[in-house]
């Protein structure tokens, strides 16, 4: 019986929602395609804006996988890490997560392909990719779009989440999936 409300509160609350606003707006008298209209014409704008920051980023990430600079990393500290059990395989998409959620995503779709999804760097890849954020993403393209320039706090803040989620999934999978 829960399951069947659930299955019907998520059928509908959609288009609840979408009807509950422009409800209201006809309420309150607001031109709601019009409001759309511009609405659609800024988003375009902040778009074009984020262009430049997108292209720098993803050259960036390019250059950092393909010089092999990753690779390098992940044999210098996998000895240390598998002491904490934390599998090797899994450190590229512990770095590319914060950079590229489409970087990621290859990675955990490769990790999951060669050691299946049922083993255990396949439920760690999994769990780690939905515990942690693209950061560097997210700071390039919102903060970029509205010209923040001072965003340290941010990137501190945002990276402390990323390794605190990426620690908790290796602790999490250990303890689930032993």
């Amino acid at each position: 019986m829960f399951l069947n409300l659930v299955s019907l509160a998520a059928k509908w609350a959609i288009p609840v929602i979408l009807f509950t606003i422009v409800l209201l707006a006809f309420l309150r008298r607001v031109d709601v395609y019009e409001m759309f209209i511009r609405g659609a014409q800024e988003g375009f704008t902040t778009a074009i804006k984020t262009i430049p920051f997108l292209v720098a980023m993803f050259v960036a990430i390019s250059v950092f996988r393909a010089s092999g600079a990753m690779e390098l990393f992940v044999r210098t500290v996998s000895p240390v890490t598998e002491l904490f059990g934390i599998p090797a395989e899994v450190l590229p998409l512990g770095i590319m997560r914060p950079l590229s959620g489409g970087g990621a995503l290859g990675i955990t779709a490769e990790l999951i392909k060669t050691y299946g999804p049922d083993s255990f760097i396949g439920r760690l890849a999994s769990t780690l990719q939905g515990s942690t954020d693209t950061t560097f993403f997210v700071l390039t393209l919102y903060f970029g779009s509205v010209g923040v320039t001072r965003y340290r706090y941010a990137v501190i803040s945002g990276l402390s989440a990323d390794i605190t989620g990426f620690i908790a999934s290796v602790f999490i999978c250990h303890l689930v999936f032993g």
